[in-house]
């Protein structure tokens, strides 16, 4: 009984941070067509140049995995982009008074915002189908991120985001 309580508890902790994603595509194409891929020409991530490479870096592991290889004469472009923005932390501190007497009470409380504001980002893939210039599948992942992370952890997160955001390609028809 302790250790399924100890399990539930690691499951919720490891849950809240860990990227999350939504999915859409075009149901009408059949994904199988599609062995090649490129970098959209005009790519801007919105990260740093050190950001930016890492994350390609990922992706193009990612995309090797499931079976797309780079090309000058690619059947998909891969379009990047990134939004920053911060979200309260829920940390609190509960600072409250109350009084009463006789069958009377009364009371009044509030939270103190305790740390600063949580650091995310949210990357959309979006793959093109490069022939007919028409956006086939998209993916939006979004997960905590750590201003202050050394490059190895920058390289494992953009590692997380791009592995979760191909979860779901291609997909199941």
């Amino acid at each position: 009984m302790k250790f399924s309580r100890y399990l539930i508890l690691f499951i919720f902790i490891t849950a809240c941070n860990s990227p999350r994603a939504v999915y859409d595509y075009d149901q009408n194409v059949n994904f199988e067509q599609y062995s090649t891929y490129a970098i959209f020409p005009e790519l801007q991530t919105g990260l740093s140049q050190l950001d930016e490479s890492r994350l390609l870096e990922s992706v193009r592991s990612g995309f090797q995995q499931k079976g797309l290889e780079s090309t000058d004469q690619p059947g998909l472009f891969l379009n990047l982009y990134t939004e920053r923005f911060e979200q309260d932390n829920r940390n609190r501190l509960g600072v409250g008074i109350g009084g009463g007497g006789g069958n009377v009470g009364v009371g009044v409380s509030g939270g103190v915002p305790i740390g600063q504001m949580d650091t995310y980002i949210r990357l959309t893939f979006d793959l093109i189908d490069v022939k007919n210039d028409k956006l086939v599948w998209q993916a939006i992942v979004e997960g905590p991120f750590d201003l202050n992370a050394k490059p190895e952890q920058r390289k494992m997160f953009f590692d997380k985001i791009v592995a979760k955001a191909l979860e779901k390609y291609p997909p199941e028809n």
